[in-house]
């Protein structure tokens, strides 16, 4: 491989050329001057917490998954129980028993963002792992096995009876597919978002990196559709009509609380999306970002132009649910959300 080559493929030359690798502040910067804008506009540094009065801190940060998900009806949602700490692989296990479930499962902490802690689990040792590390209750999950996965996000504004759908996300899972001659390592190393999860996927296929793939066979690296570990986004704003809006409609106005944020689901077909037939894995509230913006390609400050519109419909729902009786929280009470929320998401 030629010097250009090597420094062209290297992690740090992707990351550069590309904004979606770029640190969380870089992005975040213009639209925090705008949230500090609105908050002197709303007099209060956590208007957000009424966007959506139903769940805590509106989604921003400390809410609790599995309560959320109660909030839904069991229809769209995947069988969930939420496990308290401490606990035992020996208990943990009985209640996998008694509420009928069968491995492979997925264990996820009940507070926690993008990805942390997100686990397919097999076995008994898996559970021993996962109870090793996990610092806070968490959810368990039925695996849901259908090929699409998307991210909708969803607005509704107070005052008017209906919302629309204004983002939608497809989900690639990082794959590799084989050649019959590179090994798996290599396969790996060859790919710009594998290769940038390199030091998890060694450990995680640490048996397999010798292994010549067949050609033709597709490897799934990460099974978890997060954009943190490799997951690639893609911009499928294009589905949006007013069926699917009228879809989520339905869905949204029966959730108490609920105005503003995305349903992380997956479903068999697009027909089945647009007809409601979907599994929710989260809920997500105003924390949630229009994840579209992650196609790569998408221009930076386009993704900045989509962050900005997403504040201001953040503000104008916190306003309105003000005027109808909500109220903002309090500085105090966020700061103890927050300490709670790091406490859970910090390994």
């Amino acid at each position: 491989m030629s010097l250009f080559r090597k420094i062209q493929t290297a992690a740090f030359f992707v990351k550069l050329c590309n904004w979606e690798y770029w640190p969380f502040g870089i992005l975040q910067f213009p639209v925090m001057l705008y949230w500090l804008w609105l908050s002197l506009k709303s007099r209060s540094l956590v208007f957000f917490t009424a966007s959506n009065p139903g769940i805590t801190m509106g989604g921003m940060f400390g809410e609790s998954k599995y309560d959320v998900l109660k909030k839904i009806p069991s229809r769209y949602v995947p069988k969930t129980v939420r496990i308290s700490l401490p606990t035992t692989t020996e208990t943990v296990q009985k209640i996998l028993h008694e509420h009928g479930f069968h491995v492979p499962l997925v264990f996820k902490p009940d507070i926690g963002e993008r990805g942390f802690m997100v686990r397919r689990v097999f076995d008994t040792q898996d559970i021993d792992v996962y109870l090793s590390e996990v610092r806070t209750d968490f959810v368990v999950q039925e695996l849901v096995d259908l090929p699409l996965e998307f991210g909708v996000f969803y607005t509704r504004f107070p005052d008017e009876p209906r919302g629309v759908v204004t983002s939608v996300v497809g989900k690639e899972m990082l794959s590799v597919t084989g050649n019959g001659v590179a090994t798996l390592s290599e396969l790996i190393m060859s790919k710009d978002r594998a290769r940038l999860q390199w030091q998890a996927l060694k450990v995680k296929f640490k048996e397999r990196l010798n292994e010549i793939i067949p050609a033709g066979q597709n490897i799934e690296l990460v099974s978890i559709g997060n954009h943190c570990l490799g997951t690639k986004f893609l911009n499928m704003n294009h589905l949006i009509n007013r069926e699917l809006s009228e879809t989520f409609d339905q869905i949204s106005l029966q959730i108490d609380g609920f105005y503003f944020g995305r349903f992380d689901l997956r479903c068999a077909s697009l027909e089945d999306l647009y007809q409601g037939h979907v599994k929710i894995l989260e809920l997500n509230g105003c924390g949630a970002e229009p994840a579209h913006i992650y196609q790569p390609g998408f221009s930076f400050f386009g993704a900045v132009s989509v962050l900005l519109r997403h504040w201001q419909n953040i503000y104008v729902i916190a306003k309105q649910n003000k005027q109808k009786g909500h109220r903002f929280l309090s500085l105090q009470e966020a700061r103890a959300y927050y300490r709670k929320f790091k406490e859970a998401t910090t390994a």
